[in-house]
C-alpha cells in the first residue's frame, strides 16, 4: 500500500523544523511536502503553477495547515478546499499558534476537521504529533477516492 503525503503548510521555518523533527521522532514516516505560503499550497493541491506536474491523484493522508500565511491566508486556503469537489473532504488540521478565538470559530465553520494551537512546550508538541499521527494516519479512515486533488 502506498504511504500517503502529509502537505505541512507552514511559514515560519522553525515550527516547520519542529514539526518535522516531531513527526520523524514519532516514526511518523509519510512523506511530507513543505509549502511555505498559501499560494504555493493551493497551487500544490490543485497541481498548478510550479506544482503543475505534481500527480493530482496523488493522495493525501493529510494537510497540516498555519492559518498566519503569507499570499493567502490559511482561512482563504480552507475555503478553496472546501469549495473543490476533489478535495472537499480532504482531512485538514488546523495547526497554528493563533490564539484568536474568531479564527478558531472560522476555522471550524470553513469545514476544519480539527484546531490544534502549536503548544509552546517541545514535550506537549510531541506528545500532539503523535496523537495526531496515530488519530489520523492509523485509525481515520476516509472516503473512497478522496484525499486527492484536482485541476
Amino acid at each position: 500500500m502506498e504511504s500517503k503525503t502529509i502537505l505541512l503548510v507552514e511559514d515560519n521555518p522553525d515550527d516547520e523544523a519542529l514539526t518535522l523533527r516531531a513527526l520523524k521522532k514519532n516514526n511518523i514516516m509519510n512523506e511530507v511536502v513543505v509549502t511555505r505560503d498559501g499560494a504555493e499550497a493551493l497551487d500544490y493541491l490543485f497541481s498548478r503553477g510550479a506544482h503543475a506536474n505534481r500527480d493530482p491523484h496523488k493522495q493525501l493522508a493529510i494537510t497540516l495547515l498555519d492559518l498566519k500565511l503569507p499570499k493567502v491566508d490559511g482561512l482563504e486556503v480552507l475555503r478553496q478546499i472546501r469549495a473543490n469537489p476533489a478535495t472537499q473532504l480532504m482531512p485538514v488540521v488546523i495547526l497554528t499558534s493563533s490564539k484568536e478565538e474568531q479564527d478558531l470559530i472560522n476555522g471550524y465553520r470553513l469545514g476544519a476537521n480539527s484546531y490544534i494551537r502549536k503548544p509552546v512546550d517541545f514535550s506537549q508538541f510531541m506528545e500532539a504529533v503523535r496523537s495526531l499521527g496515530l488519530y489520523w494516519l492509523v485509525l481515520n479512515e476516509t472516503p473512497p477516492g478522496q484525499g486527492g486533488s484536482a485541476r
